[in-house]
């Protein structure tokens, strides 16, 4: 069993709010959330990770070069900055530096992954990959060659490393965690994630294995309904005893890549009159204790989430933690259930049983 601690560092929204930029930054950078979910595109909007706080340390080649990455359970592939870019975005982070690694192997394949505010080029190589004490050895990634516009500039994590399934990986590249399995380098062919809330710390993906600590309140298991994102089926969501939301059943997906709820346009709009947000989402931070929770019915069990949760706080403001977002699906409307809905459980990602358990924090 392998734990990688997720470090809380400021987040986008907060770097770009002290420098002055954020107006002009989210000018320039409409963001459109869906783009991530459609399927046979390997698209990752990194605007995602506007508020994402949570980071963790990998390592890559011999002798090893630190990263800092964002776990993500909605893409597949792992990349990292490369001495061979030359976009701002890469001279301020890690870059890899292939000619510094004994165990380096370079091949002539692409890596091409498309992004809300422009696209990430690479080529892909192979080389041992360290998470948690985990080698991998031999583990495909990409070296980005260009990263887009100033957006990767103020992020505070350097790549990522995808943990949903390899059907959605870009250039075909196995996933890390698929290496970890076939090389039998994990007791358990899961990981599950605890995310803190606030400012707490403690924060972890364990590889392996489940934290019986964490998993006091029992864990519901739920089978996966498409097995490409964590993907699984909701009846419905329901506010004070009444369904507002996918009353007719609808898919959602389990994503520590998104911080927040993505909740489809017509819901979202049901939900901000219902819970009296303004246009912009915001809130009256005294009004939080008289909001009702978001329960969200998932095969055949209740999952509250508290306003603690879906409200957020920020320099005296608060405001919902959730977006819209509209994608196709044939299944019918897509939610993301994000660090919003993470925070209040411990959730246990199954490939053995492609299945997603959760367990209610206290």
């Amino acid at each position: 069993v392998h734990r990688v601690p997720l470090k809380k560092m400021k987040s986008l929204r907060q770097r770009l709010q002290e420098q002055g930029l954020l107006e002009s930054y989210l000018e320039q950078h409409p963001y459109n959330l869906a783009a991530k979910y459609f399927p046979g595109i390997a698209v990752e909007p990194l605007e995602n990770y506007m508020d994402d706080e949570y980071f963790g340390t990998i390592s890559i080649g011999t002798p090893p070069q630190e990263f800092t990455v964002v776990f993500d359970t909605g893409s597949s592939n792992l990349w990292v900055p490369s001495v061979f870019c030359s976009s701002p975005a890469c001279r301020n982070h890690n870059r890899f530096n292939p000619a510094e690694s004994s165990t380096f192997l370079s091949t002539n394949d692409t890596l091409f992954i498309a992004y809300g505010t422009g696209s990430m080029t690479g080529v892909l190589g192979y080389d041992t990959v360290n998470v948690a004490g985990i080698n991998v050895r031999n583990q495909i990634f990409g070296l980005a060659e260009t990263e887009p516009g100033d957006f990767f500039y103020y992020t505070p994590f350097d790549g990522i490393l995808g943990l949903a399934f390899p059907s959605i990986a870009s250039s075909g590249a196995t996933p890390v965690f698929d290496n970890m399995m076939m090389e039998n380098l994990v007791d358990r062919h899961l990981f599950s994630v605890y995310l803190s809330r606030d400012s707490q710390g403690g924060s972890f993906v364990l590889f392996g294995g489940i934290d019986p600590y964490y998993t006091t309140r029992g864990i519901s298991w739920i089978p996966l309904s498409d097995e490409t994102y964590w993907q699984i089926s909701m009846e419905s969501v329901s506010v004070r005893g009444t369904p507002v939301a996918c009353s007719s059943g609808c898919q959602a997906i389990v994503d520590t890549g998104t911080t927040l709820l993505a909740v489809p346009i017509r819901a979202f709009r049901t939900l901000m009159r219902l819970l009296g947000a303004s246009s912009s989402g915001e809130v009256s931070c005294e009004a939080i204790s008289s909001l009702p929770n978001l329960i969200f019915h998932i095969n055949g069990k209740e999952f509250p989430v508290p306003p603690r949760a879906y409200v957020l706080r920020s320099d005296g403001y608060c405001t919902l933690g959730l977006q819209g977002m509209d994608v196709p699906t044939e299944e019918g409307e897509l939610w993301i259930l994000g660090d919003v809905f993470i925070r209040e459980y411990y959730v246990i990602f199954d490939r053995a049983n492609n299945k997603v358990g959760l367990s209610r924090l206290p």
